[in-house]
């Protein structure tokens, strides 16, 4: 049976999980492996990731564990700084907007490499460029924003061999840019761009876009994510990195 959630719908999540797809899908060939997702709260992208093998995730808060477990998800309490599994163990290790929220990232990307089998594959997902940062940076309790060179070089110095470097939404970065350093210099606050906990799934949420405005911002990301397949684009608000361990 398909899952379908309350954020699928929204043009952000919708986007990510095209973009991701479009990174995974080409590289990706024998499945059914073992996936890890790190930092997967209430297990909201299991579903996803579930088409390149058996998901178990992995949360240091437990709130979102209770929710998973109702789900009937295995998400066991622990740190990304130190993932309770042991070496080897995983195909694919998934980082989705987590990696920012780390006191040491690197750290973070050694125990990846650690629990990764070889021959297995990382990907990451987070925002770009610290230039960008906002109030919702604070909001969602971010310690950073990336660029290309700079989780190129984490992720090597990690251990891993980096196949693909892209950002993701770059369609509306030439508005979003300018709009995002606008409002921070205006110290406002506009609503819809401010996301809110819900505390069931203690999880950050974003408002709900108008509908035209969803449906219209979806269509983009279906594009971009078709242009990710063969090309890497070379700016967005966010960023996606693939890399693999030999």
């Amino acid at each position: 049976m398909e899952v379908l959630l309350e954020e699928d719908k929204h043009w952000w999540f919708a986007s990510r999980t095209r973009a991701i797809f479009a990174v995974l899908d080409p590289v990706i060939k024998e499945r059914g492996g073992l996936v890890l997702d790190v930092g997967s709260g209430a297990g909201n992208m299991f579903h996803h990731l579930a088409r390149y093998g058996r998901v178990i995730g992995v949360d240091n808060n437990i709130k979102p564990l209770l929710v998973a477990k109702e789900r009937g998800y295995l998400v066991p309490l622990g740190r990304a700084e130190a993932l309770p599994f042991p070496s080897g163990t995983f195909n694919l290790i998934a980082l989705l907007d987590v990696l920012e929220h780390c006191d040491d990232d690197l750290l973070v990307l050694e125990e990846c490499y650690r629990v990764c089998a070889p021959g297995g594959f990382i990907i990451i997902t987070a925002p770009a460029f610290q230039w960008l940062w906002s109030y919702n940076d604070e909001l969602n309790r971010h310690r950073r924003r990336y660029s290309a060179r700079t989780l190129r070089e984490l992720l090597q110095k990690a251990g891993f061999r980096v196949l693909k470097i892209t950002y993701n939404n770059f369609f509306i970065f030439p508005l979003a840019a300018p709009l995002i350093l606008i409002r921070e210099k205006l110290g406002l606050r506009p609503k819809l761009a401010s996301p809110h906990f819900d505390e069931e799934a203690y999880q950050v949420e974003m408002e709900p876009a108008p509908h035209l405005v969803n449906a219209i911002l979806s269509r983009i990301g279906e594009l971009e994510a078709w242009l990710i397949k063969p090309f890497s684009l070379p700016f967005g608000t966010s960023i996606i990195a693939l890399a693999h361990k030999l």
